[in-house]
């Protein structure tokens, strides 16, 4: 069968109403293979153990196919990467899982199957501190394990910490989104997610036209969860989902970490409340993972330098000087006083930060580091 005849249905099999993931895997095991179900008649659907007259309604209706072949078009045409359950490819710590995704799209340019993969996520409102201490284990991790991926969610606060930590070590990263690649959200992160297309990559099960649901961040946190080592929670309350995902991980039984924090502080009651409950190892900093993991560290590189001024261009130039002036500043305030359009600007801070010239702090201000 040609490949991209067997692309769509593999991309099909996900867009079934109500099959779920542990269905479909029950499904290609009966028949054998993905295109043979859409091959079956009803009535013998309907014969099946577990499948019933509603589902195999679904199954029958084969204007699933027509818009996989849409599906199926887009991800060629934009590059995208589909994995289906039983490819060769397919990273094995989420093979694993027994309700990992039956397909799921890619696009970047890191090794899923790495050695050494790290998920890290806490609450959408880091503070200044928990976002300080997520860089340091980054930048501990990044000295003794250059090949470490780190997984995240592209969402505020930890998230998007872990995501900017790794670039600026020359870690590769890759962010699991909870929508289709039509979208970006939030939209602010988009020069964040450019520059992990370049080193490291973006992840999702859902198709491409998919919008950002509520429950949709649930689904996405198994995806978190099952791609790593293991699951660092930074900074969380007493609900949210990076426990979610903690508790995900530790359905997998894989590793989870958590830093722990005083306990009148809001956003240290999840951690907390894990280590308590030895669902988590309590974690100080990278040493810790290291001893947890049984990683040995490389030989450690050099720090990066600051690049100087004069490797700067003449827009980095001006945001440089303008902060060097205030204490700190709005994205808003920049963009009026230099009159430079946001999307543009975005780009340009992102840059700068990763050279270790200025620092994002919680409200999107900005300082001279």
């Amino acid at each position: 069968m040609p490949e991209e005849v067997l692309l769509k249905h593999k991309i099909a099999l996900g867009l079934i109403p109500r099959i779920g993931d542990i269905n479909a895997r029950k499904l290609v095991s009966h028949f054998g293979n993905v295109e043979s179900i859409f091959h079956e008649s009803y009535r013998a659907l309907t014969k099946i153990p577990g499948i019933g007259s509603g589902l195999a309604k679904y199954i029958s209706d084969h204007s699933y196919l027509n818009t996989a072949e849409k599906e199926a078009e887009y991800v060629t045409k934009h590059n995208i990467r589909t994995f289906f359950y039983l490819d060769n490819d397919y990273p094995y710590r989420l093979r694993q899982c027994d309700d990992s995704p039956v397909v799921f799209f890619f696009k970047g340019n890191c090794d899923l199957n790495a050695s050494r993969i790290i998920s890290i996520v806490g609450t959408r409102s880091a503070t200044s501190g928990g976002k300080e201490i997520c860089e340091k284990i980054i930048a501990g991790l990044a000295a003794g394990h250059p090949d470490l991926i780190i997984i995240s969610g592209l969402a505020y606060g930890i998230d998007i910490t872990s995501h900017k930590a790794a670039l600026s070590n020359n870690l590769q990263t890759v962010g699991v989104l909870a929508h289709g690649f039509k979208t970006i959200y939030p939209a602010i992160h988009k020069p964040v997610a450019d520059a992990m297309l370049k080193n490291g990559g973006l992840l999702t099960d859902f198709f491409s036209d998919a919008l950002p649901e509520r429950n949709n961040f649930i689904k996405r946190n198994r995806v978190i969860a099952g791609l790593s080592d293991a699951t660092l929670v930074v900074q969380s309350g007493k609900k949210g989902g990076a426990l979610i995902t903690a508790d995900i991980a530790n359905s997998y039984n894989r590793d989870v970490f958590a830093v722990p924090g005083r306990p009148e502080d809001q956003w240290s009651a999840g951690c907390n409340q894990l280590i308590k409950s030895n669902k988590a190892a309590l974690i100080e900093n990278s040493d810790d993972i290291e001893y947890f993991l049984n990683w040995t560290p490389e030989k450690l590189r050099p720090p990066v330098q600051r690049t100087l001024f004069s490797d700067l261009d003449d827009s980095e130039k001006s945001i440089y000087e303008l902060l060097s002036g205030e204490s700190e500043m709005t994205i808003d305030s920049i963009c009026r006083s230099l009159d430079m359009p946001v999307f543009k600007l975005s780009s340009l801070l992102l840059q700068m930060e990763f050279k270790g010239l200025i620092k994002c702090y919680p409200g999107n201000l900005y300082r001279i580091s």
